[in-house]
């Protein structure tokens, strides 16, 4: 059993995929990514579950979308985990999944600044995939929602409206955000 979830808690966790139904007679379980990372799982890599059970992964089927726990050697020992979520730290996502340059982790861009020019529009609430497209979803600031306009607004993640990411300073440079927010 790996110490990798020792001293944390739920809000430490990060969702990175939900088992899904059995295939075969030997305990393997479709496995529904949510991530971008499956270079992530990999036999002997460590999840823990809701309740707090740490499972590590025996094997991993990337083409056929197929999962084995160590342990689960049956289709009924497998049926009692369907739809359980597995989860990892967001130090342990660090380590095992590379980013490229100017990527970043979904996770780190939450909570950031949204700035065009000198305006400060808002704040990374969330980050929504629609189709194949990533979109910041901008909680307004104060100072629009003030003046009528909407208290939330989407925009897409491609370097039209992205000027520079910088998560260091905790902000998001964009270029028609304010259009994009008086549209909506």
């Amino acid at each position: 059993m790996s110490n990798r979830f020792r001293n944390t808690t739920p809000s430490d966790w990060l969702h990175v995929a939900t088992l899904g139904r059995t295939v075969g007679l030997k305990g393997e379980m479709k496995l529904n990514l949510s991530t971008d990372f499956p270079e992530q799982f990999v036999a002997g890599a460590t999840f823990n579950l809701e309740n707090g059970t740490v499972v590590t992964l025996q094997s991993y089927n990337p083409e056929r979308g197929l999962v084995r726990l160590k342990g689960i050697d049956s289709p009924e020992a497998a049926k009692a985990l369907t739809n359980a979520r597995l989860f990892t730290t967001y130090e342990a996502t660090r380590e095992r999944c590379g980013l490229d340059e100017g990527e970043f982790f979904w996770f780190d861009m939450i909570g950031l600044s949204v700035r065009e020019g000198d305006a400060l529009l808002g704040t990374v609430r969330e980050i929504e995939r629609i189709g194949a497209q990533d979109y910041l979803l901008v909680a307004t600031d104060g100072a629009f929602v003030s003046q009528g306009l909407p208290s939330t607004f989407l925009i897409p993640y491609i370097d039209h409206f992205i000027e520079k990411c910088d998560t260091g300073a905790k902000v998001i440079f964009v270029k028609g955000g304010r259009d994009l927010l008086e549209a909506s």
